[in-house]
């Protein structure tokens, strides 16, 4: 089995549960996503991560890591997913057309926070710790940096681009179904 001369590479990135988007201002990020979008080098990494207990998965122009997982970590998993939905919700609220290839700053953010009480509130709901608002913003920011849904496009503006794996998060959330029953049963 051929595996590209990036396997390391691409390994180090997607094993710390980071995702590898084609549309990154990353220049490595960015290659490393055609190296492994070549059909060959993707069914060839498939079968290579496999035998080390890690599969290889394809989004919608991104990559990512998935594994067989003990109870216990798919308890954390799903409570780290409560929170990108939270996030997400918050985002959404800031600007509804968030999403893939979206570009903000924080200083947005703030402006919108004093004159929207919806969006304050959804950020006092994910702001646990009773930071200032800023803080607890570029908290959240760096919690999506680091798991690559967001990077930060320039420094000098603060200005940060979503990347093409913030479609993991939207799929996450349309794959949630609540019956009619239980939705009744939800108290608003």
């Amino acid at each position: 089995m051929n595996v590209p001369v990036q396997t390391a590479d691409i390994f180090k990135i997607l094993s710390k549960g980071q995702f590898i988007s084609s549309n990154s201002s990353n220049r490595i990020i960015s290659d490393l996503y055609n190296v492994i979008d070549s059909e060959d080098n993707f069914e060839n990494l498939r079968e290579y991560f496999k035998q080390i207990n890690f599969i290889l998965e394809r989004g919608e122009e991104y990559f990512y890591f998935t594994r067989n997982e003990a109870k216990i970590d798919i308890e954390n998993k799903i409570e780290r997913a409560y929170k990108w939905i939270d996030i997400t919700d918050f985002l959404k609220t800031f600007d509804n057309s968030f999403g893939l290839g979206f570009r903000f700053s924080p200083s947005e953010i703030l402006v919108k926070l004093k004159l929207d009480a919806e969006l304050e509130t959804k950020l006092e709901s994910l702001n646990k710790n009773k930071e200032p608002q800023q803080d607890a913003l570029e908290r959240i920011l760096k919690t999506l940096a680091d798991d690559s849904f967001i990077e930060l496009e320039n420094e000098r503006t603060g200005q940060y681009k979503v990347l093409a794996a913030f479609k993991y998060i939207e799929q996450l959330i349309l794959t949630i179904n609540i019956s009619e029953e239980v939705q009744n049963e939800i108290p608003e």
